[in-house]
C-alpha cells in the first residue's frame, strides 16, 4: 500500500473548523462537577505572538485538558494587557495611535490563539483598555482613597526636558532620554500618586514567618531584607535654619558624631547653600538617574553652615552627599565615622574628624590616626558624658529616653520599604478617576 503524504493544511484546518464551530471550551454557568481554574499570564500586545508565547500557552492548554478530561468544569479565559509602557513604545515607534495599535496587535494575536486552538473560553475575554475593565480599577482606586492608601506627594521623577515629559527607568539609556540619545535626563519634582504599602510594613514582616518551611530560605531573608525594618530614634540637630532631624539605629554612638549629612534634595540644601553649591546638588540628583545606590561614589561637598549636636553641644558642618537618600529615614544622617564603615569612607576621604566613643567590651578603645576601618561593633561607651560606661543596649535606651524627656528627640522604626508611586503620566494607562481640582479641594 503506497504511502500518503501527510497535508497538513487539510488536515489540521479540517479539525480547526470542526472545533471551532463544536464551540467546546466554554465554562458551565451552573455546573455540579467540581471546578478548576487556569489563568495564564495574559499577553502585552505590543506586537505579535512569538514561541516564547505558544510555549508558555500550551502548558496552561495542556494543564485545562487534562482537567476537562478528569471530570472537571473548567474556567480558561484569556485576554489582553493593553495598556501600560510596552505598548506605548511599540506604538510610538510605528508611529500609530495607541489604540490602533492595541487593538491591531490583540487582532493578530487572537488570530493566532485561535489557530493553535488553545483551550480558552472566548466569551470571558478582557481587554484591559476598555472602559468596562478599567472601570474596577478606577473603584478599587477610590476605595483605596476612602482608607487613606492612595494620596500625593511631591517626588523626584525622570523629565526629559525635549520630550517634556515624564521617563520610566527602562526609558532612560545611559543618562539619556531613549528617543533623544544625547538629552541628558533630569530629575524633577512633581506630584505623583503612591499607594501607602507601608501601612502594611509590620504584616508584611510578620506573615513571612508562615511562609518558613515551603519557601527557600535565600527568598525569604530577600524578602525581609527588602521590607528592612529598622528601629533607632529620630534626633534634632540644632542649626539656624531651623532643625535637622536624622534618623539613627546607633544613638549610643552620638558623641562620635562629627558631621551632618543631608541628601542633595532636602529641603535644607537650599537654604544652607550658595548657587554653586545648590548646582553641584543638582547634579547628583540627575546623576541617580543612571545609578544604583550602591553604585554612588560617595561624592560631597561642605555647605558652609554648621549644626549642633543635641548631646555634646558641639558644632558640627553640614555637609552634602549623594549616598544618602531622601526616600530613607528623614533624609539627613549624622556621621559617625570611627563606627560605620560608608561614614568612615566618607570622612576619611573629606579630611573630616573620626572620633571613637565606643569599645569593644574586652579592648581598648581606638587611637583615630591608626583606624583602617570602623568599629561597628555594640560595646561600651566613652566619652559620652553621663552615659560613658554605659553597654551600647542600656545605652541605647536611656539615650532615647533622655532625648524624648529633652523634647530633642523620640524613639522611631524606619522601613526600607517604600510606598508605591503609581503614576508615571503615561498617555496610554489607566485614568486616574481624581482630578487635580478634585485633589485640591479635598
Amino acid at each position: 500500500m503506497p504511502e500518503r503524504a501527510y497535508d497538513h493544511n487539510q488536515i489540521e484546518l479540517k479539525w480547526f473548523e470542526r472545533w471551532t464551530r463544536g464551540d467546546l471550551y466554554r465554562a458551565e454557568e451552573n455546573s455540579a462537577r467540581p471546578k478548576y481554574y487556569v489563568l495564564e499570564m495574559l499577553p502585552y500586545p505590543s506586537g505579535e505572538l512569538h514561541i516564547g508565547h505558544v510555549r508558555n500557552y500550551s502548558i496552561g492548554d495542556a494543564l485545562a485538558r487534562y482537567k476537562w478530561m478528569r471530570g472537571f468544569n473548567v474556567l480558561h479565559p484569556m485576554g489582553w494587557d493593553a495598556f501600560g509602557l510596552p505598548a506605548e513604545n511599540a506604538a510610538i515607534a510605528n508611529k500609530r495611535p495607541p489604540r490602533e495599535w492595541t487593538h491591531s496587535n490583540i487582532a493578530k494575536m487572537k488570530a493566532t490563539h485561535r489557530r493553535f486552538q488553545f483551550s480558552y473560553d472566548w466569551d470571558r475575554e478582557v481587554t484591559t483598555c476598555e472602559p468596562e475593565y478599567y472601570r474596577w480599577n478606577q473603584w478599587f482606586f477610590l476605595k483605596m482613597m476612602e482608607r487613606g492608601l492612595a494620596y500625593r506627594k511631591k517626588a523626584l521623577v525622570n523629565w526629559c526636558p525635549e520630550c517634556a515629559t515624564v521617563l520610566a527607568n527602562e526609558q532612560v539609556v545611559e543618562g539619556c532620554c531613549w528617543r533623544h540619545e544625547k538629552t541628558p535626563v533630569e530629575q524633577r519634582a512633581l506630584e505623583q500618586w503612591f499607594w501607602r504599602t507601608t501601612a502594611y510594613a509590620d504584616e508584611l514582616l510578620n506573615d513571612i514567618a508562615r511562609l518558613e518551611g515551603g519557601w527557600p530560605e535565600r527568598v525569604l531573608t530577600m524578602q525581609r531584607n527588602w521590607i528592612g525594618r529598622s528601629e533607632g530614634a529620630e534626633i534634632d540637630f540644632a542649626s539656624e535654619f531651623g532643625p535637622i532631624r536624622v534618623f539613627t539605629t546607633r544613638i549610643d554612638t552620638i558623641y562620635g558624631a562629627t558631621c551632618v549629612i543631608l541628601a542633595p534634595e532636602h529641603p535644607l540644601v537650599a537654604a544652607t547653600a550658595d548657587a554653586a553649591r545648590r548646582a553641584r546638588a543638582k547634579a547628583m540628583v540627575d546623576a541617580r538617574a543612571t545609578k544604583k545606590p550602591d553604585d554612588l561614589a560617595k561624592e560631597g561637598f561642605f555647605t558652609g553652615a554648621y549644626a549642633v549636636n543635641p548631646f555634646s553641644q558641639e558644632r558640627v558642618p553640614i555637609w552634602v552627599a549623594d549616598f544618602v537618600l531622601m526616600s530613607y529615614g528623614t533624609g539627613a544622617i549624622m556621621a559617625v565615622p570611627a563606627h560605620d564603615e560608608r561614614d568612615f569612607e566618607f570622612c576619611s576621604k573629606y579630611g573630616i574628624a573620626i572620633r571613637p566613643v565606643i569599645r569593644p567590651v574586652d579592648g581598648a578603645l581606638a587611637v583615630p590616626a591608626s583606624m583602617k576601618e570602623a568599629f561597628g561593633d555594640y560595646g561600651i561607651l566613652e566619652n559620652s558624658g553621663e552615659f560613658s560606661g554605659l553597654a551600647s543596649e542600656d545605652a541605647r535606651r536611656k539615650m532615647t529616653a533622655h532625648a524624648e524627656r529633652a523634647g530633642i528627640g523620640k524613639g522611631a522604626i524606619t522601613f526600607r520599604l517604600k510606598d508605591w508611586g503609581i503614576s508615571r503620566q503615561r498617555y496610554w494607562g489607566t485614568p486616574i478617576p481624581v482630578s487635580w481640582r478634585m485633589c485640591r479641594s479635598s
